[in-house]
């Protein structure tokens, strides 16, 4: 019998839904926080399918590009790096 491999993508849902499960038994910003992280790593699983060798850079990469954007669009309303994400609980 020959060996079967996962793929990146596969790997990468994988990863997003244990994010997911552990950001379930905590509590607060860190709960918010885990589930959106989650959701970032399955925005771009697509794109990271062709251009990562692993789950956990792709994880990074799309964790890093959303940040990115929040950034922009922080700087864009005025409100600046400093200012903060409106949707994080205080």
């Amino acid at each position: 019998m020959g060996r079967s491999f996962s793929s990146v993508r596969q790997e990468l849902k994988s990863v997003a839904e244990r994010w997911e499960r552990t950001a379930r038994h905590t509590e607060g910003t860190a709960h918010s926080a885990g589930e959106r992280l989650a959701g970032m790593v399955k925005q771009h699983s697509s794109e990271t399918f062709f251009g990562c060798n692993g789950p956990a850079e792709a994880a990074l990469f799309s964790v890093l590009v959303e940040m990115h954007r929040w950034r922009d669009n922080d700087e864009a309303s005025g409100e600046g790096v400093a200012g903060g994400d409106s949707d994080v609980d205080p």
